[in-house]
């Protein structure tokens, strides 16, 4: 299985609440940084556990997918019953068959308001 099809299953598994399928795909010392919230996040069973412990009433969607040898770079847009539509960037390093790291770049739409000088630059999407 090539590195992209691998990021597909990740987030396959995650939309259908597969923890176990997840780990499967995850090397045990895998190390996965979030940036915008300042946090690291160490081991398989970490990665897991915080993702399946987040508020239910979401789903995924993936937007795209590109991958340069064991590199894969994800875009998922994650809409929340109550908490808002999140998008994520994530930077992926697959070795042997398993996602050794990761750096993904999470935020909520709208919430980071564009600023009044750029509206005559700027189309709204």
């Amino acid at each position: 299985m090539d590195a992209a099809e691998i990021v597909r299953r990740l987030w396959a598994r995650m939309e259908d609440r597969d923890w176990a399928g997840v780990g499967a795909l995850l090397a045990e010392d895998a190390v996965v940084e979030w940036p915008v919230s300042a946090e690291r996040i160490v081991g398989r069973e970490n990665y897991v556990r915080v993702n399946a412990e987040y508020p239910e009433g979401w789903s995924i969607r993936v937007l795209r997918i590109v991958a340069d040898g064991d590199q894969v770079v994800s875009e998922v847009e994650v809409p929340h019953a109550t908490m808002g539509v999140h998008r994520a960037v994530s930077f992926w390093t697959v070795r042997d068959g398993r996602i050794v790291a990761g750096r993904e770049y999470w935020s909520e739409v709208g919430a980071d308001p564009a600023p009044e000088w750029r509206a005559g630059f700027v189309e709204r999407i």
